[in-house]
């Protein structure tokens, strides 16, 4: 985080212990996630394995893990290292989309209610629901099988309403992936964008690119657009906590 995004952030918090029951508005990166290949870096291949940067928001009673992107047991410990308490008190989960990368620590978090856009929600609900149909008919039953765990993690997902708590909005930015959605939360002296894979690192932020493999090209560009336009700070998909290069208030 650079020396400004950090003067800026600071007090956006309520000044409550994390480990304590704070009533206003909080957000915490709880882990910084990373690109596969990163194509700006000059990378065409995989060199790392990929994961979510991963962030805490708290707004009233409710504890909100958006992208629990490393392994239960990784992410309970990370947890307890950035704020004081480990999964036992997340009480909802919000997915920016339904990539599997994101939500590699969802089963042990089975307690909280998960969210998810109701754009990606239909969207990858038609498309696994017709990959299983063909798995079944062409009698590949472990391929089947998977399909089938996918189905049901994505029947737990509820979709995310529009408001998930208070200062805390869902902010539509489709191209990604069909119906990604980031959280947008009314901090009270700027607005942070909790953006996922929408603006990925610092590169693509400051160089206005996109990820490649989107699904649909134009979409993307549109939503880096609206994301630039409405966030202070933005908390980047596979990156850290950034000031908007196009909103410095210096």
């Amino acid at each position: 985080m650079t020396a400004a995004a950090g003067a800026l952030e600071s007090p956006q918090r309520s000044g409550n212990a994390w480990s304590g029951g704070s009533t206003g508005l909080d957000y915490r990166i709880i882990s910084i996630g990373t690109l596969a290949a990163h194509p700006l870096w000059g990378e065409r291949g995989a060199v790392r394995t990929a994961h979510a940067t991963t962030t805490l928001v708290r707004s009233g009673d409710r504890a909100i893990l958006v992208d629990p992107s490393l392994p239960g047991e990784i992410l309970d410990a990370r947890l307890r290292e950035r704020c004081g308490f480990g999964c036992e008190r997340i009480t909802h989960v919000f997915l920016t989309s339904f990539r599997p990368d994101l939500r590699r620590g969802l089963r042990s978090l089975d307690h909280a209610t998960w969210w998810l856009s109701e754009a990606e929600r239909e969207a990858v609900g038609a498309s696994l629901v017709a990959a299983f149909g063909q798995a079944r008919d062409e009698g590949e039953a472990d391929h089947a099988g998977m399909l089938r765990e996918e189905i049901a993690l994505l029947r737990r997902c509820e979709p995310a309403p529009d408001k998930l708590a208070p200062q805390v909005d869902l902010f539509p930015l489709p191209g990604y992936t069909p119906g990604l959605a980031g959280l947008l939360l009314a901090a009270p002296r700027c607005t942070v964008l909790i953006c996922g894979d929408a603006i990925p690192t610092m590169e693509h932020l400051e160089q206005g690119q996109v990820l490649a493999d989107c699904y649909s090209l134009d979409q993307a560009r549109e939503s880096f657009g609206e994301a630039i336009e409405i966030a202070d700070l933005l908390i980047l998909g596979r990156d850290d906590l950034a000031v908007n290069p196009m909103r410095r208030p210096f």
